[in-house]
C-alpha cells in the first residue's frame, strides 16, 4: 500500500502564522517556518474566520469542524470525542474548532443555529452534519470520512 500525503494550510498554535503542512498516514511532526514550534496536529486545531476557507475548504484531507461557543455547556461536554478523534486519526481527518461567536459570517454561511454543530467537509463540500451532543453518530461520520 503506498503512503498517501496531502496538504492543509494551518495557522501556527504559537506564532500564528500561516503554513502549508503535508499530512499523510504515517507523518512526522511538522514545524512551523516561521518559529520552528511543532504544528500540532493530534489535538483539534482553532481557526478563525479569515483563514477558514484556506484551511478547512482548500484541504486535501477531510476536515470534522466543530462550530462552537465558549459559553456553550454541550460544547464542552464534546470536546473530550474531539480530542480523542484527532489524536487517534492523526493525518486521515484533520479536527478544527470555530468559535460561532468570532466569525459570524462563516456561521452565517453555513446555517449555524444551535452549537455543538459538528459538519465534516470532503474536498471543500459538507458531506455530513451533527447537531448536539452525539457521541455515537459523530464518530460513525468520522469512520465513514476516513475510510
Amino acid at each position: 500500500m503506498s503512503e498517501s500525503t496531502n496538504t492543509i494550510t494551518l495557522r501556527c498554535g504559537f506564532c500564528l502564522a500561516l503554513n502549508t503542512v503535508e499530512v499523510g498516514v504515517s507523518m512526522d511532526h511538522p514545524i512551523c517556518g516561521d518559529c520552528s514550534k511543532p504544528m500540532l496536529l493530534d489535538r483539534p486545531v482553532k481557526v478563525t474566520q479569515e483563514d477558514f476557507d484556506r484551511t478547512v475548504l482548500g484541504s486535501d484531507v477531510p476536515v470534522l469542524v466543530d462550530f462552537y461557543a465558549d459559553w456553550c455547556a454541550p460544547c464542552k461536554m464534546v470536546a473530550p470525542l474531539l480530542d480523542e478523534i484527532a489524536n487517534r486519526e492523526v493525518g486521515k481527518i484533520l479536527v478544527v474548532k470555530l468559535d460561532t461567536d468570532h466569525a459570524p459570517d462563516v456561521a452565517m454561511r453555513y446555517e449555524i443555529r444551535s452549537v455543538p454543530t459538528l459538519i465534516i467537509f470532503q474536498n471543500g463540500d459538507e458531506v455530513e452534519r451533527s447537531l448536539g451532543f452525539e457521541p455515537e453518530r459523530v464518530l460513525g461520520l468520522v469512520e465513514k470520512a476516513v475510510a
